[in-house]
């Protein structure tokens, strides 16, 4: 089962952040006033801002060699090992990254490939201890934010965009099936 929450509309994004980020800086100083980020960059350039804090937070935790992006790569292992094509299937990006990803996340100790348990061509990619530890890290700066942005909009505001981002999670998911 997919989870609701869509890691791969994260990892994909990463280089429409980026595009979206220097879009941005270059469109100060255009001298048109009327000229807004759109919602969607907006939301992207949300997103990014947290990233400096999650590596923070993995280097206060002793975890290096980690990158967001690629600890997005395993929030789908949190319930058990997949093949690689499988993993790559959920997050929604190539093989090819996947395997970029996997052969970092490796070298770093974040997960194993282990064997399959019935094909034994077929290798498992599965989380080590300290690729759990990785997740709890992530799990715990994702509260702080939470608790940060609850602060900064007030708890009605703050429900209305969790409900409002569930809502276009939903629609997104629908149109994609």
């Amino acid at each position: 089962m997919t989870p609701s929450w869509q890691p791969n509309r994260y990892l994909t994004s990463y280089l429409s952040i980026v595009t979206e980020v220097a879009h941005s800086k270059a469109m100060r100083g255009v001298q048109d006033a009327k000229w807004e980020p759109t919602v969607p960059a907006l939301v992207n350039l949300v997103a990014a801002s947290g990233a400096p804090r999650l590596r923070a937070a993995f280097a206060a935790a002793g975890l290096d060699g980690i990158r967001p992006a690629q600890a997005i790569a395993l929030v789908p292992l949190a319930a058990g090992g997949l093949h690689a094509s499988d993993l790559a299937d959920r997050l929604g990006v190539s093989r090819q990254a996947v395997a970029q990803a996997v052969a970092a996340l490796e070298r770093h100790d974040y997960i194993i490939r282990g064997p399959h348990p019935s094909d034994a061509r077929a290798r498992i990619v599965e989380l080590t201890p300290r690729g759990r530890q990785a997740l709890r890290v992530m799990r715990s700066n994702a509260l702080d934010v939470e608790k940060r942005w609850r602060d900064i909009l007030g708890d009605m505001r703050f429900g209305e965009l969790h409900d409002t981002l569930q809502a276009l999670l939903s629609a997104e998911a629908g149109e994609s099936q």
